[in-house]
Protein backbone atom coordinates (compact mmCIF):
# COMPACT_ATOMS: atom_id res chain seq x y z
CA UNK A 1 0.00 0.00 0.00
CA UNK A 2 1.35 3.53 -0.59
CA UNK A 3 0.05 6.13 1.20
CA UNK A 4 1.32 10.13 2.19
CA UNK A 5 4.34 10.05 4.34
CA UNK A 6 3.91 12.11 7.62
CA UNK A 7 6.69 13.36 10.33
CA UNK A 8 5.67 10.15 12.31
CA UNK A 9 7.49 8.41 10.12
CA UNK A 10 10.83 9.54 10.15
CA UNK A 11 12.90 6.99 12.11
CA UNK A 12 11.73 4.26 9.91
CA UNK A 13 12.04 6.13 6.89
CA UNK A 14 15.80 7.66 7.65
CA UNK A 15 17.12 3.86 9.33
CA UNK A 16 15.63 2.94 5.26
CA UNK A 17 17.77 5.76 4.21
CA UNK A 18 20.68 5.11 6.11
CA UNK A 19 20.83 1.31 4.54
CA UNK A 20 20.61 2.45 1.05
CA UNK A 21 23.55 1.96 -0.81
CA UNK A 22 24.04 4.92 -3.25
CA UNK A 23 21.79 7.86 -1.41
CA UNK A 24 23.65 10.66 0.65
CA UNK A 25 22.27 12.29 3.91
CA UNK A 26 22.43 15.48 4.96
CA UNK A 27 22.81 16.47 8.20
CA UNK A 28 20.65 19.16 8.65
CA UNK A 29 18.28 19.01 5.51
CA UNK A 30 17.57 15.09 6.54
CA UNK A 31 17.25 15.17 10.13
CA UNK A 32 14.06 15.27 11.87
CA UNK A 33 13.48 18.69 11.63
CA UNK A 34 14.36 19.50 7.82
CA UNK A 35 12.19 16.35 6.86
CA UNK A 36 9.39 18.02 9.11
CA UNK A 37 9.70 21.28 7.02
CA UNK A 38 10.07 19.53 3.62
CA UNK A 39 6.94 17.81 4.49
CA UNK A 40 5.22 20.91 6.07
CA UNK A 41 6.19 22.26 2.55
CA UNK A 42 5.13 19.16 0.09
CA UNK A 43 2.08 17.51 2.29
CA UNK A 44 0.60 15.77 -0.78
CA UNK A 45 3.87 14.39 -2.68
CA UNK A 46 5.94 13.04 0.02
CA UNK A 47 5.09 8.93 0.20
CA UNK A 48 6.02 5.63 1.94
CA UNK A 49 5.44 2.20 0.48
CA UNK A 50 3.64 0.29 3.54
CA UNK A 51 3.26 -3.84 3.94
CA UNK A 52 2.08 -5.56 7.26
CA UNK A 53 2.16 -2.33 9.00
CA UNK A 54 6.22 -2.02 8.28
CA UNK A 55 7.59 0.82 5.67
CA UNK A 56 9.28 -0.69 3.13
CA UNK A 57 9.77 2.32 0.26
CA UNK A 58 9.51 6.16 1.07
CA UNK A 59 10.16 8.90 -1.37
CA UNK A 60 10.41 12.84 -0.86
CA UNK A 61 8.47 14.51 -3.33
CA UNK A 62 7.89 18.47 -3.91
CA UNK A 63 7.94 21.74 -6.02
CA UNK A 64 9.09 24.24 -6.35
CA UNK A 65 6.05 26.02 -8.01
CA UNK A 66 7.60 25.37 -11.68
CA UNK A 67 9.02 21.71 -11.24
CA UNK A 68 9.04 18.74 -9.58
CA UNK A 69 11.93 17.69 -7.63
CA UNK A 70 12.03 14.11 -6.45
CA UNK A 71 14.81 13.21 -3.71
CA UNK A 72 15.86 10.15 -1.35
CA UNK A 73 13.74 6.80 -3.39
CA UNK A 74 14.43 3.97 -1.46
CA UNK A 75 13.32 0.51 -1.31
CA UNK A 76 14.15 -2.27 1.35
CA UNK A 77 16.20 -4.63 -0.41
CA UNK A 78 13.83 -7.35 -0.07
CA UNK A 79 11.18 -5.92 -1.91
CA UNK A 80 13.17 -4.26 -5.03
CA UNK A 81 12.32 -5.44 -8.43
CA UNK A 82 8.54 -6.23 -6.96
CA UNK A 83 7.08 -2.57 -8.34
CA UNK A 84 7.36 -0.49 -5.61
CA UNK A 85 9.47 2.02 -6.49
CA UNK A 86 7.73 1.73 -9.64
CA UNK A 87 4.37 2.77 -8.04
CA UNK A 88 5.90 5.28 -5.42
CA UNK A 89 6.92 7.20 -8.74
CA UNK A 90 3.66 7.02 -10.07
CA UNK A 91 2.38 8.27 -6.69
CA UNK A 92 4.57 11.37 -7.00
CA UNK A 93 3.85 12.23 -10.39
CA UNK A 94 0.06 11.37 -9.98
CA UNK A 95 0.57 13.97 -7.11
CA UNK A 96 2.92 16.37 -9.15
CA UNK A 97 0.16 16.71 -12.10
CA UNK A 98 -2.60 17.36 -9.32
CA UNK A 99 -0.56 20.52 -8.35
CA UNK A 100 -0.21 21.34 -11.66
CA UNK A 101 3.55 20.65 -11.92
CA UNK A 102 4.63 19.49 -15.51
CA UNK A 103 8.20 18.65 -15.29
CA UNK A 104 10.22 17.17 -12.43
CA UNK A 105 13.64 16.61 -11.99
CA UNK A 106 16.13 14.41 -9.63
CA UNK A 107 19.73 13.86 -8.91
CA UNK A 108 21.52 10.44 -8.31
CA UNK A 109 25.04 9.94 -8.15
CA UNK A 110 27.02 9.13 -11.28
CA UNK A 111 28.19 5.80 -9.46
CA UNK A 112 24.90 4.57 -8.78
CA UNK A 113 24.25 2.11 -11.39
CA UNK A 114 21.13 0.33 -10.03
CA UNK A 115 19.47 3.85 -9.29
CA UNK A 116 20.62 5.40 -12.59
CA UNK A 117 19.34 1.80 -14.82
CA UNK A 118 15.75 2.39 -12.83
CA UNK A 119 15.16 6.36 -13.59
CA UNK A 120 16.41 5.47 -17.18
CA UNK A 121 13.71 2.32 -16.97
CA UNK A 122 11.51 5.39 -15.80
CA UNK A 123 11.92 7.39 -18.72
CA UNK A 124 14.45 9.77 -17.19
CA UNK A 125 16.88 11.49 -19.30
CA UNK A 126 20.34 12.72 -18.44
CA UNK A 127 21.09 16.49 -18.95
CA UNK A 128 24.82 16.59 -20.31
CA UNK A 129 23.91 20.63 -20.88
CA UNK A 130 23.97 21.67 -16.89
CA UNK A 131 26.61 21.67 -14.48
CA UNK A 132 24.46 21.26 -11.15
CA UNK A 133 26.13 24.13 -8.21
CA UNK A 134 25.21 24.24 -4.81
CA UNK A 135 26.32 26.76 -2.29
CA UNK A 136 26.08 26.42 1.85
CA UNK A 137 23.91 29.26 3.05
CA UNK A 138 25.17 28.67 6.54
CA UNK A 139 28.65 28.94 5.61
CA UNK A 140 30.49 30.80 2.94
CA UNK A 141 27.64 32.10 1.10
CA UNK A 142 28.17 35.93 0.36
CA UNK A 143 26.16 38.77 -0.96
Amino acid sequence: MIRTMTIADYDAVYALWAATPGLGLHTTEDSREGVAYYLQRNPNTCFVAVEQEKIIGTVLCGNDGRRGHINHMAVQPAHQRKGVAQALFAACIAALRVEGIQKCGLFTFRDNKPGNAFWAAMGCTVRDDLAYKDISITKGATA
